[in-house]
């Protein structure tokens, strides 16, 4: 019979809570295995143990951040009666979660690695990915909606995975969440333009080219 081994002397859970918020704070790169090792209160020795390389534990630290403060603007996008509505309320989760008082500003998967060094090539391709899945859940809600032509599906729905991406670069700069609320506002205005324009073949609005 294997033996057991000495018990861990620490919350797993808790540790990986401590690292995310460090990296979410600091990214990727910008977060050294001693800092990981000052917040999480534990040896450099046992996060290799529990959690792996680096890159293992960040990998964690993103799936955990997918579990707490991705929720609401996934179930947001999920739960409403249209496209519309379903993109507005994902808006607004994604401000409250991106200006909570008891966490870092902005959205992980934005700020963390958008740029590195080459090495680090494998984090950033790995938050692409996870971007990327922001973008399909969109496309997906407005593919779903019998209102919105599938004609403008791509277009609107890459026009407001980017203003989910402006919002948190907005958020870590230090905007409030009622000046985010006029961002949103301004975004839900053109809701129909968008999808006019979009509808077009040549993306004029119906506009006939000056003479």
């Amino acid at each position: 019979m294997a033996s057991r081994g000495r018990p861990r002397g620490f919350d797993a859970d808790v540790a990986l809570r401590q690292a995310l918020e460090v990296f979410w704070e600091r990214g990727y790169e910008g977060t050294s295995l001693s800092d990981l090792a000052g917040a999480m209160g534990i040896a450099s020795a046992s996060i290799y143990a529990c959690f792996g390389s680096k890159e293992d534990l960040f990998r964690q630290a993103v799936a955990l951040y997918g579990t707490l403060s991705g929720a609401a603007p996934r179930r947001a996008l999920r739960d409403q009666p249209s496209a519309r509505v379903a993109i507005e309320a994902m808006l607004r989760a994604t401000a409250d979660e991106i200006t909570r008082p008891d966490a870092p500003r902005g959205c992980l998967l934005v700020l963390a690695a958008p740029t590195g060094a080459v090495e680090n090539h494998r984090v950033r391709d790995f938050l692409a990915e996870r971007r990327h899945s922001q973008f399909e859940a969109i496309r997906e809600c407005l593919a779903a909606d019998a209102e919105t032509p599938a004609a403008d599906v791509d277009a609107i729905a890459r026009f407001y995975t980017t203003v989910v991406h402006g919002l948190s670069i907005q958020a870590r700069d230090g905007a409030t969440r009622a000046e985010l609320e006029t961002v949103i506002a301004c975004a839900m205005a053109g809701w129909e333009s968008l999808r006019r324009r979009a509808a077009e073949p040549d993306g004029s609005s119906g506009r006939r080219p000056a003479k």
